[in-house]
């Protein structure tokens, strides 16, 4: 893989997010997001291949392989930089928030206020 400076892995990281809101790539995520329902298994089902594609078509231009192969490298290589540099971590937690759902499971008393009072 590409030995890309901190320098250089914060500008395609930039890059990768600005893809992910390109208008059409925000509609394919959006479709895969309504597809997968906030259901974890189908989110990895639907939205992880978009998620991959987008990636794969901006980090190829920088040596990347384009394939599922590329894309981790390219992971791993963030995560390398990360503990030293607060601003590839943040663009970097941008980034997962785009294509990973947010862990956080409703609370279970969520809808019932005063609804069974009724």
């Amino acid at each position: 893989p590409p030995a890309l400076s901190a320098e250089q892995a914060k500008a395609v990281l930039a890059e990768v997010i600005k893809a992910f809101g390109a208008p059409e790539n925000a509609q394919r995520m959006e479709e895969a997001r309504d597809n997968a329902c906030n259901d974890m298994g189908k989110m990895l089902q639907f939205l992880l291949p978009v998620a991959t594609q987008i990636q794969q078509d901006v980090i190829k231009a920088y040596g990347f392989s384009s394939d599922g192969e590329g894309v981790l490298k390219f992971a791993r290589l963030i995560k390398s930089y990360e503990s030293q540099d607060p601003e590839i971590a943040s663009m970097s937690g941008k980034l997962k928030a785009m294509f990973l759902p947010p862990m956080t499971l409703p609370p279970h008393g969520a809808g019932t206020g005063g609804v069974a009072a009724s």
